[in-house]
């Protein structure tokens, strides 16, 4: 007998302006190993099909629901409509430690630009800001492994 999960939980993923095709390829790699069920690509992100999305996403980039979207917080504004609780991955004096978040699903996590972040417009939208602790002297990771940690902390729930 096959166990089906009948209450999946919803798990969506907002790339807000990353510039790097690469980094674009381990989102949606990693996102198929979360099982997240949609990523939506905004702003300057570049979409499938695409080579270099492709050498690093691995075929996830044809398994994994995605679509564009010009401007992310017309999306949230969409999205939140539909009760999905809106979660920015950043450093800012609002963040909690990741750690500390309850998800309530579902839930829609940002993950921003990889020199600029997420703006301050956008945080504004957000129901929580989450951070990644950093113990050395870089002040943050890339924003890909910075997902795939945060992303690991979410789907435990």
């Amino acid at each position: 007998m096959i166990a089906v999960n009948l209450k999946m939980k919803k798990f969506f993923v907002i790339a807000d302006n990353i510039r790097s095709l690469e980094n674009i390829g381990s989102i949606f790699r990693t996102a198929d190993a979360l099982g997240v069920s949609k990523i939506f690509l905004c702003g300057i992100c570049g979409t499938p099909p695409n080579e270099k999305i492709a050498k690093t996403a691995l075929g996830a980039e044809k398994t994994i629901p995605w679509e564009y979207h010009k401007q992310t917080g017309r999306l949230i504004d969409k999205l939140k409509k539909e009760r999905v609780n809106i979660i920015a991955l950043e450093q800012d004096k609002k963040a909690i430690n990741f750690r500390d978040l309850k998800p309530n699903f579902p839930i829609a996590l940002i993950i921003g630009n990889e020199v600029k972040g997420i703006s301050k417009s956008i945080l504004k939208k957000c129901d929580k800001i989450i951070e990644l602790p950093m113990k050395g002297k870089k002040e943050s990771l890339n924003v890909s492994v910075a997902f795939g940690i945060a992303g690991y902390e979410i789907v435990k729930y």
